[in-house]
């Protein structure tokens, strides 16, 4: 992809056309390849975008403005149908063109899995590098029925990579016996069931660290973001998420790039889960790009 023009289609509300003068670059993962249950979140970049433009540009939880950062979006990364391998290259080359730049890469999926390329690329420029975890599920299997590259095994790879300490998991509430007992022997943090109270208490301990942020949208319950491939009851509220995402702006972390994956419209025809991407992404712009020096 080219970053010297702007992306001829839907792009996210206020976004800057120039890529060389922004600060940040919104980028679209549209891969699905690997779900167990239910595809359909390779649409949901196109559908986040296209929902933007009702958003208010002033965020009232933060008193800014969007047109105070400037950001680019590139739209969404050609990926090849089906090639998980192929895929996953890409999304990390693609990443690293990003960092090299200078630029925090924002990243919109797409299945889970898509995180792991852009961790493995931001671990590569930071290699103190934590991170902070939001879902439903653990995602630390090796394989989903003998497959390695699965959404399923992401925060696995992740933790095998970076050191299972430096990851940091909240608002999980499915997993098998197995995966618990792994993070707890090898010191990974588990939050269950919560995000708020306990990511205020671990943030002071990341403080001045370089972090990722990953969310999948399921951490929320489906009461409120039922678009989703794997939907799982007893999650988190919309005004938890949002709090929580002001936590970390205010904290002394570095957030050095993030993402939110996993909105699936066509299970959600009110579109309530992509209004509300839409609005955490405007949060997560506004709160978190200004902290990545």
């Amino acid at each position: 992809m080219r970053f010297d023009e702007a992306y001829s289609g839907n792009v996210f509300i206020g976004s800057h056309p120039n890529f060389e003068e922004s600060e940040a670059v919104i980028y679209g993962m549209p891969m699905d390849w690997t779900v167990s249950y239910r595809p359909g979140s390779r649409f949901g970049p196109a559908r986040i975008r296209e929902v933007s433009i009702g958003l208010e540009e002033y965020s009232p939880y933060l008193d800014r403005e969007l047109r105070e950062v400037k950001y680019f979006d590139a739209g969404d990364i050609p990926l090849p149908f089906g090639n998980a391998q192929r895929s996953l290259d890409i999304i990390e080359d693609f990443v690293d063109k990003i960092l090299a730049a200078d630029k925090f890469p924002l990243g919109i999926g797409g299945e889970h899995l898509v995180s792991w390329p852009v961790i493995k690329a931001v671990y590569k420029k930071y290699p103190d590098l934590a991170v902070i975890h939001m879902d439903a599920h653990t995602d630390l299997r090796e394989h989903y029925e003998g497959e390695p590259l699965s959404h399923a095994t992401p925060i696995r790879k992740v933790a095998d990579l970076i050191g299972p300490t430096n990851v940091f998991s909240f608002g999980i509430r499915s997993g098998m016996k197995e995966e618990f007992e792994w993070a707890k022997e090898n010191g990974m943090y588990i939050a269950k069931f919560e995000v708020l109270e306990p990511l205020r208490e671990v943030l002071p301990k990341l403080a001045g660290r370089p972090v990722y942020v990953t969310i999948d949208i399921d951490v929320l319950d489906p009461a409120h973001a039922p678009g989703t491939g794997t939907v799982d009851a007893g999650g988190i509220t919309s005004k938890e998420l949002l709090a929580a995402i002001h936590e970390i702006a205010k904290s002394d972390v570095r957030v050095v790039g993030a993402d939110l994956v996993e909105v699936a419209p066509v299970y959600d025809h009110s579109e309530q889960t992509a209004n509300t991407a839409s609005k955490l992404i405007r949060e997560m712009i506004l709160g978190w790009v200004p902290k990545r020096r």
